[in-house]
């Protein structure tokens, strides 16, 4: 049995213990929150953008712990959950990873890249796991994607053009405090440039246009240059009407096959989803049978991998902490080319 501690009850705190329960093998044992309200299992006040609101949860035999250091103290614990605020991130990771625990610990792995390349370093020297809760990879639509590349049934991918857009996130406190969140780049687009990387490898420049608000980006598209050349966009940020909170999706160009998705999230209107379609050279255009649609769902396949990994003792090729440094550092560089207004090299 791997016996998880949960640092930070928000809603990604809340999301990951659901997600935990219905995984065998592995047991939430102890929390660590300083509102003593969701310390004693009264999350109502918890919601989110996607999933059910908190609720009232029982937390018999779940210790509750205000300090982290007294739960990394806890000999009881394998692994220890961060969900603290991007800010807390490398701190809370590298004194659990020398406290002789592994760490899953949620996106962006911090906010800035010498944190990122401590915590990959604080890993190798405890001989744990770190890793990082990029999530996107195990929504069915990316999932799909990704497996089809490695089948290779239609060969290498050429190119592709991601997307992911909200409407200001007024709830969220913070957000564009470029020292405890990092803006819609850290937040929201992270996680199209952890999977560009992921597909695609490391890119040897970007080129960002866009708008800024204060010291982060604000709405902005990028050009990712590879050599050989590649047709690699990305467009993210955040728009100032609330009719459509969430939209993302993409087009995948493969040498034999291009994937198209795209969903909109219309709450009075009906969301809008153009489901996964493939497009194969002999003409054809067929809908492939996916699995549940719930985002919940994403994270317990995400956490599964985290229980893998444990157990095989090695590490995640989907969650792994070098990954999630490269996709910080293409944020950094694409803010960086947003305000110079040239190209930046990585």
């Amino acid at each position: 049995m791997i016996r998880v501690g949960i640092a930070g009850i928000g809603f990604m705190g809340m999301t990951h213990y659901r997600a935990y329960e219905k995984i065998t093998g592995v047991k939430v044992a102890a929390i660590c929150e300083q509102d003593l309200k969701r310390l004693s299992g009264d999350w109502r006040s918890i919601k989110g953008n996607f999933g059910s609101r908190g609720e009232i949860v029982d937390l018999a035999g779940v210790a509750a712990y205000r300090d982290l250091d007294e739960m990394l103290s806890d000999g009881r614990l394998d692994m220890i959950d961060v969900c603290l605020p991007p800010a807390w991130h490398a701190e809370a990771a590298i004194a659990a990873l020398e406290a002789g625990k592994h760490v899953f610990c949620e996106k962006p792995i911090a906010l800035d890249p010498a944190d990122a390349d401590r915590m990959v370093r604080a890993a190798k020297r405890a001989g744990k796991l770190l890793m990082i809760g990029h999530v996107l990879p195990f929504f069915t639509e990316y999932q799909f994607a990704r497996n089809i590349i490695a089948d290779g049934k239609y060969g290498a991918p050429l190119g592709g053009h991601f997307k992911r857009i909200i409407s200001d996130p007024n709830w969220l406190r913070d957000f564009y405090d470029p020292d405890k969140v990092g803006g819609p780049m850290l937040d929201l687009h992270v996680h199209d440039a952890h999977f560009i990387r992921l597909i695609f490898g490391m890119p040897e420049a970007v080129h960002t246009v866009g708008t800024m608000r204060g010291e982060v980006a604000e709405r902005f598209s990028t050009q990712f240059i590879y050599d050989p050349p590649r047709m690699v966009t990305a467009a993210s940020g955040v728009i100032d009407q609330q009719g459509r909170p969430f939209t993302h999706g993409f087009e995948l160009y493969l040498e034999k096959a291009t994937l198209l998705f795209d969903y909109m999230a219309l709450p009075k209107l009906g969301d809008s989803l153009a489901p996964l379609t493939l497009l194969t050279s002999d003409g054809r255009a067929s809908r492939p049978k996916l699995g549940s649609a719930d985002p919940v769902d994403a994270f317990t396949a995400e956490l599964k991998e985290v229980v893998r990994a444990i157990r095989a003792g090695e590490p995640s090729p989907l969650l792994a902490g070098e990954l999630a440094r490269d996709a910080l550092l293409m944020c950094k560089k694409q803010t960086e080319s947003l305000r110079k207004n040239r190209t930046v090299k990585l």
